[in-house]
């Protein structure tokens, strides 16, 4: 009987990075083989090695995967070294639609747990989360709080202290760049002259 592929998601501030190294300590624990991986576009603070960071300070190298790359062939070549017993994925909604049907394979062998964004600054799907919806035998929300007390569902984006909804969809970036908002606060601030 194959495993499941989770997505846990939440706006930006969320601790989605650090629930994902929560999870592979928790197999870890247990004696087991976590294969952590990012997309390769995720490459804030990377120096020599790739790590997965969570703004709470935790840490952890981790595997890259570029858009070209293909999971089902990273995973064999990574299993040449000991059989893996769960994949944990960052940052997929930078993940391709192909990288997620992937994963979804991947299953068959494997749980695949897959944390990230739902939507980008213009509340629009990423491509990885939306085929991560479809596909996704158990979806997740990680919930965060707006500065108004409501609960977050925007990552909204700030250029030289403004509020934007116009630009590339990708901008890598942290606290200097997004902030967590309800819809209404984020209204307010695109709103504001």
């Amino acid at each position: 009987m194959p495993f499941r592929l989770y997505f846990k998601y939440g706006t930006m501030g969320s601790s989605k990075s650090a629930q994902a190294l929560m999870c592979k300590f928790n197999y870890e624990q247990k004696g087991m083989k976590v294969l952590l991986v990012k997309p390769s576009l995720d490459n804030r603070g990377d120096g020599d090695v790739p790590m997965v960071r969570s703004r709470i300070g935790l840490e952890c190298a981790c595997e890259t995967i570029s858009p070209q790359q293909n999971f089902e062939a990273l995973y064999a070549e990574r299993c040449k070294k000991g059989v893996y017993d769960c994949i944990i994925v960052d940052e997929c909604q930078f993940c391709t639609e192909q990288q997620v049907d992937e994963l979804k394979r991947l299953t068959q062998y494997v749980p695949v747990l897959c944390y990230g964004l739902l939507t980008d600054f213009k509340c629009k799907l990423f491509e990885g989360s939306k085929r991560l919806v479809e596909l996704a035998d158990s979806l997740q929300e990680i919930k965060s709080v707006c500065r108004c007390g409501r609960k977050s569902n925007v990552n909204a984006r700030f250029v030289n202290g403004k509020c934007v909804d116009d630009g590339p969809v990708v901008l890598i970036g942290g606290d200097e760049s997004y902030e967590n908002m309800c819809y209404w606060c984020w209204q307010e601030e695109l709103h504001k002259k």
